[in-house]
């Protein structure tokens, strides 16, 4: 079994977004103390000069970053990728947010029928998407953002094509009914 600071640097590596103290000790069902030591831990590990990531952390939030001295390479780098065109995969995955959103992972990938993980970072390093915790379902979601809109020329998602229609897809429901998730993970076993 992973060790506690092993889980949080999973965490911390798979996060577009800070995590709190609170946050990693709920998802790690570990006590404070403990879920402290092992970001003291790990910024031990990581927070060398030879070290190309780095664990920051500001008040009560902890996140990995990029070592500083890596700053105009990362930045080119993104500069490079959120120029270029989107592929298939990430329009289609932007397709879904902008008609079904607020959408959450699970839904996406349900949908989608494939991880959507590297997907959406990088439609949120581009600022096409962008995510919050919704609170009633206990889970990050996804929504476009205004820069999407405003590339597209509209004001609001209602504005796109055939919205009406697609945002309340009968076969969209199908997919995302409680039912198919549960025959989708009999069948699996």
């Amino acid at each position: 079994m992973a060790s506690l600071k092993a889980k949080i640097e999973s965490l911390l590596f798979i996060s577009n977004q800070p995590f709190s103290v609170k946050r990693l000790t709920d998802l790690t069902k570990s006590e404070k103390d403990k879920v402290e030591t092992a970001i003291n831990e790990l910024m031990a590990d990581y927070n060398q000069a030879d070290k190309g990531i780095q664990v920051q952390k500001i008040g009560d939030k902890v996140q990995l970053v990029t070592h500083p001295d890596n700053s105009k390479l990362v930045k080119d780098f993104i500069k490079e990728e959120t120029t270029g065109e989107l592929s298939r995969a990430a329009l289609e995955t932007l397709t879904i947010v902008a008609y079904r959103g607020p959408v959450s992972r699970a839904e996406l990938e349900q949908i989608r029928g494939v991880n959507c993980a590297i997907i959406l970072r990088h439609l949120l390093i581009r600022g096409l998407v962008e995510s919050r915790e919704d609170r009633k379902k206990m889970q990050t979601v996804y929504n476009i953002t205004f820069d999407f809109l405003k590339f597209l020329g509209i004001n609001q998602p209602q504005e796109l094509p055939d919205y009406d229609k697609l945002n309340s897809s009968e076969s969209l429901e199908k997919i995302l009914s409680p039912e198919n998730s549960e025959q989708k993970s009999d069948s699996s076993k």
